[in-house]
């Protein structure tokens, strides 16, 4: 069985690596070159945004990632429809996440890892069920978790305009995510918009709040469940989770749903998932 208790290993880390982490994020190169709408001047921008990595501490060797990443138009296709989904009412967004089958499966997970969440929840003092039904909306408890590269995808996402400075932070942290050992280049695969794992981390997110929870010396979101349960409740402790406090809208814990998802139909469809799992 997993050692789940050498995560407190990773959490004595000495101070000054997590703040180069997150030096390295806060250089990201806003404006590596012009921005563009379509893929004419693409190549220039990640040659450009390359040596500005490189200048923010991201290794040569890791930095070649770029050179043969080539601009998606399938991404910004997908970036330009999501607005759609905003419009939803909350019935008809909860009908299609909080669904039989899910509730079914999230039980099953209750039961299969019982032993892993109770040490999770003794660690980070959020419950099972709001982790389950976190895992389950976001990918069918890691059986959806995306097939796109995710430095292609931040690589266009940042290119483009219309994002251009958050995704080029999002792009430098996925490199910074590949060259502290985490993932490899070619592991790094993901949701459109660069989201990794099962539970749909931004990379940023990542490299701030992932912890090894198994001891096997890396934060692997992608196919390490103790990973992905620890490090979910630790982002939801970070964002002012109350252990024993409520979570449904109202209640102290809603505002820790709020840090995870910015709609509020995804907030409330989590309360009410977690609420079906008890």
């Amino acid at each position: 069985m997993p050692n789940f208790r050498s995560s407190a290993r990773s959490l004595r880390r000495p101070l000054a690596t997590l703040t180069a982490l997150a030096a390295l994020v806060v250089a990201a190169p806003a404006a590596a070159q012009q921005c563009g709408n379509d893929a004419s001047g693409f190549s220039a921008w990640t040659a450009a945004f390359k040596q500005q990595a490189i200048a923010s501490g991201i290794s040569p060797q890791v930095a070649a990632t770029l050179d043969s990443v080539t601009y998606n138009t399938q991404v910004i296709k997908l970036d330009r429809g999501q607005r759609a989904t905003f419009k939803t009412d909350f019935a008809s967004f909860a009908a299609k996440r909080v669904t039989g089958g899910r509730i079914s499966k999230g039980k099953q997970m209750l039961t299969k890892h019982a032993r892993l969440f109770d040490a999770v929840e003794a660690q980070y003092g959020v419950p099972r069920e709001i982790l389950t039904a976190i895992w389950g909306m976001e990918t069918d408890y890691g059986a959806v978790t995306g097939k796109l590269s995710v430095v292609r995808s931040l690589a266009t996402l940042a290119y483009d305009c219309r994002r251009s400075p958050f995704f080029s932070n999002e792009l430098l942290a996925a490199l910074t995510i590949i060259q502290r050992g985490d993932k490899s280049p070619k592991d790094m695969v993901g949701a459109w918009a660069g989201e990794v794992g099962q539970t749909q981390f931004l990379a940023s997110n990542y490299l701030k709040y992932a912890v090894d929870f198994d001891g096997d010396g890396r934060r692997d979101l992608i196919r390490s469940t103790p990973d992905v349960l620890a490090s979910t409740a630790n982002f939801l402790r970070a964002h002012g989770w109350i252990p024993g406090a409520g979570y449904q809208p109202g209640e102290p814990n809603f505002q820790a749903l709020v840090g995870w998802n910015k709609s509020e139909n995804y907030q409330r469809a989590i309360a009410l998932f977690a609420s079906k799992l008890n």
